[in-house]
């Protein structure tokens, strides 16, 4: 492979952000540097190492390669920095989406933990309910509610989580306690804009209680919290959102304990860098730490969601 190593860093930098301009901003270079570098990458190995795609730009299978052998330079760079010194191999920047509650609830905590150990990781968090893309250039991970349909990439079960009908004690002080789901009719929903709804294994509220009208509606999970907690409605949530606030009264969970899955989604090549490959397994052990939270049993509690008793 006769090519430039300047050229080959150039490609892994676009390959990690699928953006010249994000390459350009990290080598501290400019658009059309990144841009004549590839151009003189793909001339040198003789094909394009780059196409584009919905968001940004994809390797081919040539780029891939180039990619490998980048990494390649860059860990032999890091180690002529720090003479005597293994380098850390987890460090640069791992890019993610997944929803607010997971991302608030376990991605940062366990980020968090992750650098302590690892100061050289950076870990970029997009919040989005959504189901997963077909193209996902620059993006690593991705932590979807519900089974992905997707292609050209990994998929894997996460874990699962509970949600519930809530409501502040403040509320049923003033407007009653529904006992029956013919009750939960005269009050108000507080719940996902259903318009803007994407994942169908979220429909839930709508599909268990047609009748029940919306009354605050948003994309983002902890609108819905706090909304029910200031009283605009009876919520459905996330239990392990919701049983953190002693002011959030659990209704009905016989009749509505939704137990719905995570699934992780990578591209094929991803797990090949280390620092992905830590941050999804950090991912794993928060999950599978928090198990009982996510299920709507706080700690101490012997209710199984979906009994007579809230927990």
């Amino acid at each position: 492979m006769n090519a430039n190593p300047d050229d080959l860093l150039v490609l892994l930098a676009v390959s990690r952000s699928a953006k010249f301009t994000t390459a350009a901003q990290a080598l501290g270079l400019n658009h059309t540097t990144v841009s004549r570098r590839i151009a003189a990458l793909e001339k040198a190995l003789g094909g394009r190492v780059l196409s584009r795609a919905a968001g940004g730009w994809e390797l081919t299978a040539l780029g891939a390669e180039a990619v490998r052998v980048a990494e390649q330079v860059e860990w032999a760079l890091r180690t002529l920095e720090q003479p005597g010194r293994t380098p850390d191999p987890i460090t640069g920047v791992v890019r993610m989406t997944a929803t607010d509650g997971f991302s608030a609830y376990i991605a940062a905590p366990a980020v968090a933990r992750l650098r302590r150990d690892h100061p050289g990781l950076s870990v970029e968090i997009v919040t989005v309910t959504r189901r997963a893309l077909q193209q996902r250039s620059g993006l690593d991970i991705e932590v979807v509610v519900g089974e992905p349909q997707v292609h050209r990439a990994e998929a894997s079960r996460l874990g699962e989580y509970m949600l519930g009908m809530y409501a502040s004690r403040n509320y049923l002080a003033e407007y009653g306690t529904p006992a029956t789901v013919e009750e939960l009719t005269a009050h108000s929903l507080v719940y996902f804009v259903d318009s803007m709804l994407q994942v169908d294994d979220l429909d839930a509220p709508r599909r268990l209680v047609p009748a029940m009208r919306d009354g605050l509606s948003s994309t983002n999970v902890f609108v819905h919290v706090e909304a029910t907690r200031a009283g605009a409605g009876i919520g459905f949530l996330p239990c392990f959102a919701a049983d953190l606030h002693a002011d959030l009264v659990r209704l009905l969970p016989g009749e509505f304990a939704e137990l719905l899955p995570y699934w992780m989604v990578l591209r094929p090549d991803s797990m090949r860098r280390p620092a992905v490959a830590a941050v999804v397994q950090a991912l794993r052990e928060q999950t599978a730490a928090h198990r009982e939270a996510l299920l709507g049993r706080p700690a101490g509690s012997s209710v199984v969601p979906g009994s007579s008793v809230a927990p």
